[in-house]
């Protein structure tokens, strides 16, 4: 029988910070599962900053239209199934977004394996350290990055999922690692995971405060943030400096007439510096190679992972709106179910 769902929608396209008018909750009907169909129903959806852009326009890929379901992942149970490859109670991953039901042919879900997730190693991590934000850590530092035994990392919004896990896997290379957050609470968090150092940009005249806490300065900026924290850091990088940009954090809300642009280029002559961003579905190919390694250092102890878990479909549109708050400490998650 047809399945009474709930799912999000953009209602309008936000300028400047999202408000609660730009999202809308609907009644949804599903229909029938079809003959290879499977309907799962979400346990955990996640809320994310990237997904900030398409709301606006194009992004990284096109602008999400207006009435549409807002993208996420999500951690489900299959309910029931038409699909050889899923049987009843089967935890799977895939792309639904802010749903409490969704219906699929198969395509681009995944079985969680037990053997894999557990202790540790919650489901929730597939969408989270083993998903888009720990996996966009992972290749933006190592492969971007390229960090050498006593490098110095600096890796701005700190205590967020990209940022704490690059710090962590930045410490197993042997690199000095400082963060930059935005509370003495966050810094604490990110000094916890083992971070060097930590320091708050709030009050902070930035140039001089990363100075003071990396003196020789940085070798690798993993960037989640842009503006002016961005220039502050070129001015304080080392000959053959490597700045991967993961995010942009503090430009995403800014119309484009706000935007400044980098203002010292000149240290990439001078300091012979290199840029480079990332989109890790570039690195598809290699996500299982990359989330088995990261499975293996957290049951060992030594990656950890933190979630912020937010009950209610209800409250997705808050909880994303409090991301640009600098609410959230880790990854933010919705517990749907």
């Amino acid at each position: 029988m047809p399945i009474k769902a709930k799912r999000w929608v953009l209602a309008s396209r936000p300028t400047g910070k999202p408000k609660a008018e730009n999202f809308r909750l609907e009644d949804v009907t599903l229909p029938d599962i079809g003959e290879h169909d499977i309907l799962i129903r979400t346990e955990f959806h996640s809320v994310d900053p990237g997904m900030r852009g398409r709301l606006s326009g194009d992004s990284y890929t096109a602008a999400l239209p207006v009435g549409q379901t807002i993208d996420s992942a999500m951690v489900g149970i299959v309910e029931a199934s038409n699909n050889e490859k899923f049987a009843v109670g089967d935890r799977v991953t895939g792309g639904f977004g802010w749903v409490s039901h969704a219906v699929s042919n198969g395509r681009g879900v995944q079985k969680l394996d037990p053997a894999i997730y557990h202790g540790k190693l919650r489901p929730t991590a597939a969408i989270g350290v083993l998903g888009i934000p720990g996996l966009t850590s992972y290749f933006g530092l190592l492969d971007l990055g390229q960090p050498k035994e006593g490098d110095t990392v600096l890796i701005s919004s700190a205590a967020g999922p990209v940022g704490a896990t690059a710090g962590q896997i930045a410490r197993m290379k042997g690199c000095k690692v400082v963060g930059i957050a935005g509370s003495k609470e966050k810094c604490d968090y990110v000094k916890g995971l083992g971070f060097d150092d930590c320091f708050s940009y709030r009050g902070a005249d930035l140039r001089t405060a990363i100075a003071a806490a990396c003196p020789g300065g940085v070798d690798i900026y993993f960037d989640n943030v842009g503006g002016e924290m961005l220039d502050a850091t070129i001015l304080n990088m080392k000959e053959h400096g490597r700045i991967v940009v993961s995010g942009q954090v503090s430009e995403y809300n800014r119309a484009e007439n706000e935007l400044t642009g980098i203002r010292n280029v000149t240290r990439f002559i001078t300091h012979r510096l290199r840029m480079e961003g990332l989109v890790v579905f570039d690195y598809f190919k290699r996500f299982r190679e990359a989330q088995a390694e990261m499975a293996g250092w957290i049951h060992e102890g030594k990656l950890v992972y933190t979630e912020d878990v937010s009950e209610g479909l209800e409250g997705s549109a808050d909880a994303f709106i409090g991301l640009f708050e600098g609410e959230n400490l880790g990854r933010r998650l919705i517990k749907v179910s």
